[in-house]
């Protein structure tokens, strides 16, 4: 038997559908999971941009290494100092593709497609 044996006819002007449908893109959602979530109290987020995972993945192995640095420096009590400024570049780095991929703003494109702003 189905978990979800209730159906709800919703009935939406044009533009109402039509904002549904550019939420549901946005989120990757299914009309019904889209619609469930402000009933059970929850928001749904967008889609996180396409290199989100390779980004996570990045930082991930990045702290890592730092970890593995900081391991070996309490056990000698020494620090591989070139080892650490190449981490701590690597990650300012990764951090800065991430607040270009997720905070700061888009261009808008004549063929539709977006452009992201840059940081310095």
């Amino acid at each position: 038997m189905r978990k979800r044996n209730v159906q709800v006819l919703v009935r939406l002007s044009e533009q109402e559908a039509r904002h549904l449908n550019i939420q549901l893109s946005r989120t990757g959602l299914s009309r019904s999971a889209y619609l469930r979530f402000p009933i059970m109290g929850y928001a749904p987020k967008p889609l996180p941009p396409l290199d989100y995972h390779k980004m996570i993945k990045e930082l991930r192995a990045i702290g890592n290494r730092m970890n593995q640095i900081a391991a070996r420096a309490n056990a000698t009590g020494f620090i591989k100092a070139d080892d650490y400024d190449r981490d701590v570049t690597e990650l300012r780095q990764a951090v800065r593709k991430i607040q270009d991929a997720v905070i700061l703003p888009e261009r808008r494109l004549p063929d539709g497609g977006h452009e992201h702003l840059e940081s310095g």
